[in-house]
């Protein structure tokens, strides 16, 4: 059964990147004939793909790619492009913090990490391209909570599970809205130890066309040495984030 999910699931795929070169549409016979596949085998991949809005069949039969791979390809486009267009700037960022950097970008309720810049100085932490992370216990997770609309925010906080990470993590919803308040006003966000112990960040915000929320930059070190340089590192990732939300389209309405 798995071996045969996994076939199917290439068969859909090979489907998709197929209709990509026919937007007027194929037949059922068209696309079973094109990729070779058994005629009834392939009707019943269609229909179980029209059901979920992923294809649909016009009047003549013919089938399309449907309109639930555009908010797809449409994200996947602002992961693309926001990794272009930040590279050069975290890269400076790192260079003027000397601390490690981080972009991420928000996935079902945690923060994942989408790039990492090391600095030249060693810092220990299990954050990688890639991982995952809960939004309460990381100034990442926490810019996203702080600066994403008001009811959005209400919908994660009555969801996610407050686990506790380590002694300073956050676990009251009333301390932690707080603090969100707080940081909204500042315009970036810490993590004080909350996620990993010695680790300490400030986080800051990214908005793209829409002034809508679509990442989040940090700088990340050892407390002791990232405490001695915090108001040059507010004031660098402050600006750094405002850079990058710019060329993504944003538009600063503050007067």
């Amino acid at each position: 059964m798995g071996a045969l999910t996994v076939k199917s699931a290439k068969r859909v795929l090979d489907i998709f990147e197929m209709l990509i070169n026919y937007p007027n549409g194929l037949t059922s016979n068209d696309i079973s004939e094109k990729l070779g596949l058994p005629p009834s085998s392939t009707l019943n991949l269609l229909k179980a793909v029209i059901k979920e809005s992923y294809l649909i069949k016009d009047s003549n039969k013919q089938y399309k790619l449907g309109p639930k791979l555009i908010p797809l390809g449409t994200s996947a486009m602002e992961f693309m492009d926001i990794t272009e267009v930040s590279s050069h700037y975290l890269q400076d960022l790192m260079n003027l913090a000397e601390e490690t950097v981080f972009l991420a970008v928000l996935s079902n309720n945690e923060v994942v990490y989408i790039m990492k810049i090391d600095s030249h100085q060693s810092v220990r932490t299990t954050a990688q391209p890639g991982n995952r992370k809960p939004l309460h216990c990381t100034g990442l997770g926490k810019t996203f909570l702080a600066f994403m609309p008001d009811k959005e925010r209400k919908r994660i906080l009555s969801q996610i599970d407050l686990k506790p990470f380590t002694c300073n993590t956050i676990v009251d919803r009333n301390v932690l809205h707080e603090k969100l308040v707080q940081y909204q006003s500042l315009g970036y966000s810490i993590d004080d130890e909350e996620g990993e112990e010695g680790l300490y960040c400030f986080a800051a915000p990214i908005f793209g066309t829409n002034n809508e929320l679509i990442a989040a930059i940090s700088v990340a070190g050892p407390k002791e040495r990232v405490c001695t340089k915090k108001d040059n590192i507010i004031r660098q990732i402050k600006n750094t984030s405002l850079a990058i939300s710019k060329d993504m389209g944003y538009r600063d309405e503050r007067k």
